[in-house]
């Protein structure tokens, strides 16, 4: 936006952008309950259901870069809108996918592309364009815990919507309330943007991705990212048969991926409010550090209910707490231009993550008959990603004053 145009008002942007993440996430964070429906109804394997969620997560990675760009470019409410009607086509078309081919590009392709267009690459560039820089970080947090509240209010009603009407018309209800994002995303047009007119601009895309890419720190938060999205994918899309494994109830499934969610209300929030005052890369170490510490204490406890709740508050409480925290930081580093961008080539490293940790846990499992090796894993890359985060460099980048760039 240029400087004369009087940004959105901060409880606007958080309001809308709120709702639409607590949608588009809210509903993602339910999928592994349909693993088991899915595959038992029509004959799968867990490694055809967990490979089309991988795509899922990886076309949502590619797609959200060149939403960013778009973003950054035309605005969000344009990207946002074509998400919502994609999330809604997405939903019915895994409801009557008939083969694992079609499942992959509907829940996969189709469904991947709508997240890369409601979710945080692009709502976290409205609220840096909007918001002031001392208010970034919180703002950022408090719309990170709107997609955690999501998870705590749909994930049990997902499995209410199963249990009661099928698991295909329960996608069909799903894909209906996506259609509610195309509404809020009238709430997010920037005054900027109006007309097609996008702002002057100091570097160009090819400019700032080539400084970023090549910036040392940079890198580390890509790899930091990595990790986050292998470990919350996996626990997520796979915790729900791991404990119908274990011979705990599908209640006990639903109300530990609901009280991630709740808790994750508070450690977003409290995330990205410790980041206004404290160093961002001391935050995000603590949080890989204590959480591979908890997935050990998980696996060594005896499994019962309560020691699954338990650890789910206190996964919940570091489960997407770096999504703020992460996205302030290329912000400080890098500047608001373009950070949609930015943050989606930061996302598309979570999203190869996510990928590898949803489709290893199906392909392994298939092999040998439990996750224990891919728990294994989620310890290991969580205890590298705490070391990673500690060199990187918080600091703004210093950068000669270029002629404006159209």
């Amino acid at each position: 936006m240029s400087a004369t145009t009087k940004p959105l008002s901060m409880t606007q942007v958080l309001i809308c952008g709120a709702a639409v993440v607590t949608l588009s996430m809210g509903i993602r964070h339910g999928f592994g309950l349909w693993l088991q429906p899915i595959t038992q109804a029509q004959g799968w394997t867990r490694e055809n259901f967990a490979f089309a969620l991988a795509v899922q997560n990886l076309a949502w990675g590619v797609a959200g870069i060149f939403a960013g760009m778009l973003a950054d470019r035309f605005g969000a409410f344009r990207v946002i809108v074509s998400g919502g009607v994609l999330y809604a086509l997405g939903l019915v078309g895994m409801a009557h996918a008939p083969t694992p081919l079609a499942f992959a590009l509907t829940a996969g392709v189709l469904v991947g592309v709508a997240q890369a267009g409601t979710t945080y690459a692009v709502i976290y560039g409205v609220i840096g364009r909007n918001v002031a820089a001392d208010q970034r970080s919180n703002a950022m947090g408090i719309a990170a815990a709107a997609g955690s509240f999501g998870q705590f209010l749909m994930v049990p009603t997902e499995g209410f919507l199963i249990a009661a009407a099928g698991w295909q018309l329960a996608l069909v209800m799903l894909g209906l309330a996506a259609l509610l994002i195309v509404p809020l995303a009238w709430g997010l047009r920037e005054p900027g943007f109006v007309g097609g007119a996008p702002p002057p601009r100091q570097q160009t895309v090819w400019q700032a991705l080539c400084e970023a890419l090549q910036y040392p720190s940079f890198q580390l938060l890509m790899l930091g990212y990595f990790v986050c999205g292998f470990q919350v994918v996996f626990i997520g899309v796979h915790m729900p048969s791991y404990l119908r494994d274990h011979g705990l109830t599908p209640q006990v499934a639903s109300y530990s991926l609901a009280l991630i969610g709740l808790f994750n209300v508070f450690g977003t929030y409290f995330a990205g409010l410790l980041g206004q005052t404290l160093a961002k890369r001391k935050i995000l170490a603590f949080i890989y550090f204590t959480r591979a510490i908890a997935i050990g204490v998980f696996l060594l406890a005896p499994l019962t209910p309560w020691s699954v709740y338990l650890f789910s508050a206190v996964m919940g409480l570091l489960w997407l707490s770096t999504v703020p925290v992460t996205n302030a930081m290329v912000a400080q580093i890098f500047g608001i231009q373009h950070l949609s961008m930015l943050g989606g080539f930061v996302f598309f490293a979570h999203q190869i993550g996510s990928f590898l940790g949803v489709w290893l846990g199906g392909w392994l499992y298939d092999r040998t008959g439990s996750y224990d090796v891919v728990w294994g894993i989620t310890i290991g890359l969580g205890a590298l990603a705490g070391v990673l985060n500690l060199p990187i460099k918080e600091s703004a980048i210093q950068r000669p004053t270029p002629s404006p760039a159209h």
